[in-house]
């Protein structure tokens, strides 16, 4: 998979200079991040509702269409695929798998294996495993 999304990012990154009125990538890059963030959240709420229905072909179509909108996205904002990887990786080596960090707490309390203001650590929590790596 990070061939497929180092390719797309390369086209990405290529589209960047084309004509707005021939290219939807360049098209997209002119009209800014907050378009891009919409795009992605649309790309993403389609994902869903395809898998409550169970539609598995229309699942596959709209996430190369997130995938799509996400790599657009970071190619606005520096970000390249190789940050996401090694971000994954680290995950992978904190949690034993690549899983999703818990998020904060309102009232800024620390993230797991963080220490908190009152310098203790909280515990991690027990990680799932997972079907294959991302790599």
């Amino acid at each position: 998979m990070t061939d497929s999304v180092q390719k797309l990012y390369a086209a990405v990154l290529s589209a960047r200079t084309r004509d707005p009125s021939v290219s939807r990538t360049a098209k997209l890059i002119r009209e800014g991040v907050p378009k891009m963030a919409k795009k992605l959240g649309e790309e993403a709420v389609e994902v869903g509702i395809e898998a409550v229905q169970n539609n598995r072909p229309a699942v596959v179509r709209e996430s190369a269409d997130l995938l799509y909108n996400l790599v657009v996205l970071w190619s606005e904002l520096g970000i390249t695929p190789g940050e996401i990887w090694r971000e994954m990786d680290r995950r992978e080596e904190l949690y034993g798998i690549a899983e999703k960090l818990p998020k904060s707490r309102q009232g800024g309390q620390a993230l797991a294996g963080e220490a908190s203001k009152d310098g203790t650590r909280r515990e991690a929590p027990h990680p799932l495993l997972l079907h294959g790596k991302h790599r």
